[in-house]
């Protein structure tokens, strides 16, 4: 990176308030989600495409009989794997449906049936026979069918570590914690529910596919469809203008996604609109897999680490693999000479797992906190002060400095404001009533991440105002609005004065709203679009002039070990009778460099200790091994945490800048509040009744006598 682009922009937007840009399109009702856009964006007279599902979890498709679908009324026309399109590029599993009449997994898209309405669509799809050859299926995560080795874990990390001797180490140790520790499925559940609208055109004398899809990047819908579809990157135009939530599940293309192209190719240039129920939603969407982490910490009898072993087993789908990081944390948190970690798979016949909000490090370290919990009471150490004497001098996992890690400060200023230091340190001490009441702290971390290749444009308008452009999606996480506040700095103007426009591939490349990145590399791109803009043109630029900048790589990466850390603290209250679990305290604190907007940062802060809380208590998605299918499939019996459940919750963090990271001097800060929250909760719960619970969701059984 040249030193020009390295450059720290003045403050004056940067770290203020500002309310969201969106916010008036949003509570008016006009910000128009995918299936809702119209004619004034080119959607007229569109069908409606509704999902046939398989019903069994691995066989042949023997018969498709759609005679009573098409004679529904309003029913257009039934798709299968006997008359969809074909496909150029069949390797994504995921993606390759309609190609041939294989079943993978219970809940795969066998059919499509596009209606004049949604009520036919739904209607007709239900009148669809499907005749099947079943086949022995496996769809249960166990510890001896989990034996698979990736070549490597998400993104690209490498699947296992091993430095010193662990087993030597673990010998020798005073005190040894070895226990298993297990998180359960989870399902994304955004408010709204993944959705594409699809139309094919000309351009020209080029075939063009243009989509409105509720994405987290839409850059990478078109790379993962145009090759499929036989296209060029050019010849898809996907847009994502306002998206209701995604939580990893829309960062990458699902099977829905080509459904519509796939329907909209043989509708002669009528749009279709496909919406995928809550339901269908548990099958095709992504989802967390489960996991099952061996644990063992050998210590000396003051606390300090001489060996850590991560162990870790999960699942994938033979339809297409995906390797969650979930030992990756553990391997640079804390000093160690001793450490191993790995990572098995079962590859079993179920849906496409994928990203949920911090994977890898929300189950990871719900493992390594609680039982650095049950070290530190094993040791006779306060939890904070154990954590105080495994600090590392550097990343144990690069062996580069940390710049800026300061977990201890987050510990400390936490404690402070929690009322650490009045904490009985024996469990099941204080009671209130029929509540035994408990308080527990976990420690966070995420890391640092800039994604490559990503580009801006300013245009100058005239009298002070610029048009700035990036291909970015806000999936109301408050980009908008940080990124006109990240451009009006780097400008030297007001927000005012900046028109944003994202979420359109025909604007400069942008990388997917996911890994805590979005705000570091979309800004840093912007930033250097602005600073070349200044220099090609200068402070008083003609109206009509632009310049187009790509953000370049940091050196600095290659130097320091970059990470954002926090401490979770949590009160737990516990029912004698019951076992009923309440949290009326939870707080996060965090060092997470400059923070853009102190209230769109705080309100994601918030919502990652609530998604925390909820995983803690409440969430999971049950599947029935017999018939591979997850059967909690709504949110009334797949239960996230509501207003009665979420009580004091709250954030705050260190003041900081990281300028030697970003230009604007912030690291991300999306999925770090759920890192810890479980781990924190489940200590608590410990630290109340005595009974230390080592999966989540905790339930009242596991608590009473």
């Amino acid at each position: 990176m040249t030193e020009q682009a390295t450059r720290p922009v003045e403050a004056r937007a940067i770290g203020s308030h500002h309310d969201r840009v969106d916010g008036p399109e949003k509570v008016t009702g006009r910000a128009a989600y995918a299936v809702e856009h119209g004619e004034a964006d080119g959607v007229i007279d569109p069908l409606h495409v509704w999902l046939v599902q398989s019903t069994v979890a691995k066989g042949r498709v023997t018969r498709v009989d759609s005679a009573a679908s098409l004679a529904h009324p309003g029913v257009v026309a039934v798709l299968d794997h006997t008359n969809a399109p074909r496909l150029d590029d069949t390797d994504n599993g995921e993606l390759a449906i309609l190609q041939d009449d294989r079943v993978g997994f219970r809940g795969q898209i066998v059919a499509l049936v596009l209606a004049e309405t949604p009520e036919a669509a739904r209607e007709g799809a239900a009148l669809v026979a499907v005749g099947y050859d079943q086949e022995p299926h496996e769809a249960e995560l166990r510890v001896d069918n989990a034996t698979y080795r990736p070549d490597q874990v998400n993104p690209a990390m490498e699947t296992d570590t091993d430095e010193g001797d662990v087993d030597a180490a673990l010998a020798s140790a005073d005190v040894v914690v070895d226990q298993d520790y297990r998180t359960a499925y989870e399902h994304n559940n955004p408010l709204e529910p993944h959705a594409t609208l699809a139309w094919w055109g000309q351009e020209g004398d080029r075939e063009v596919l243009s989509m409105f899809d509720s994405t987290q990047g839409v850059h990478g819908v078109v790379q993962a469809l145009a090759p499929m579809l036989g296209l060029q990157p050019e010849q898809v135009r996907v847009r994502a203008p306002y998206v209701g939530g995604g939580f990893g599940s829309k960062g990458e293309a699902h099977s829905h996604v080509m459904a519509a192209a796939l329907a909209a190719r043989t509708t002669h240039g009528r749009p279709v609109k496909l919406a995928v129920t809550r339901q269908q939603m548990f099958a095709l969407t992504g989802y967390r897999t489960a996991t099952i982490s061996h644990v063992r910490l050998g210590a000396a009898a003051d606390g300090t680490l001489v060996a850590i072993e991560h162990a870790v087993q999960e699942q994938t789908s033979v339809v297409r693999e995906f390797a969650e990081q979930t030992a990756a944390p553990t391997r640079m948190m804390y000093a160690a000479p001793n450490r191993r970690t790995s990572h098995r798979l079962a590859r079993l016949d179920v849906a496409v797992p994928s990203w949920m909000r911090a994977p890898g490090e929300m189950p990871g370290m719900f493992a390594h906190e609680v039982a650095m919990d049950e070290l530190a009471v094993a040791c006779g150490v306060d939890p904070i002060v154990l954590r105080e004497r495994n600090e590392p001098d550097i990343d144990p996992e690069s062996g580069k400095p940390f710049h800026q890690r300061r977990l201890v400060e987050c510990l400390h200023r936490g404690a402070d404001r929690f009322g650490w230091e009045d904490r009985p340190p024996e469990p099941r001490t204080t009671a209130d009533g029929d509540w035994w009441v408990g308080t527990g702290v976990a420690s966070a971390t995420y890391p640092a991440m800039r994604s490559p290749g990503n580009a801006a444009r300013v245009l100058a308008l005239g009298k002070g105002r610029y048009a700035v452009s990036i291909g970015a999606v806000d999936i109301g996480t408050g980009a908008r609005t940080v990124l006109t506040q990240i451009a009006a700095d780097a400008l030297d103007v007001s927000p005012a004065a900046i028109d944003l426009a994202i979420a359109d591939t025909r604007l400069p490349a942008a990388s997917v709203a996911g890994g805590s990145s979005g705000t570091s590399s979309w800004g840093t791109a912007i930033v250097a679009a602005a600073q070349r803009f200044r220099a090609d043109h200068g402070p008083s630029p003609d109206a009509g002039v632009e310049t187009t900048a790509s953000a370049a790589d940091n050196p600095a990466e290659e130097e320091f070990a970059f990470h954002s850390f926090g401490a979770v603290f949590a009160e737990a209250r516990v029912n004698r009778w019951t076992g009923e679990v309440r949290v009326p305290r939870l707080l996060g604190v965090y060092s997470v460099g400059r923070v853009i907007n102190p209230m769109t940062a705080h309100s994601q802060l918030v919502g990652g200790l609530v998604m925390g809380l909820s995983a803690a208590l409440f969430e999971t998605s049950y599947r029935d091994a017999r018939f591979g299918h997850v059967v909690t499939q709504d949110l009334a019996t797949y239960h996230v945490a509501s207003h009665a459940d979420v009580l004091d919750v709250d954030a705050e963090w260190l003041e900081e800048s990281d300028q030697v990271f970003t230009p604007a001097g912030g690291r991300g800060i999306g999925e770090i509040g759920i890192v810890g929250t479980a781990a924190a909760v489940a200590n608590a719960a410990f630290h109340a009744t005595g009974t230390r619970v080592r999966s989540i969701p905790i339930t009242a059984g596991e608590l009473l006598d």
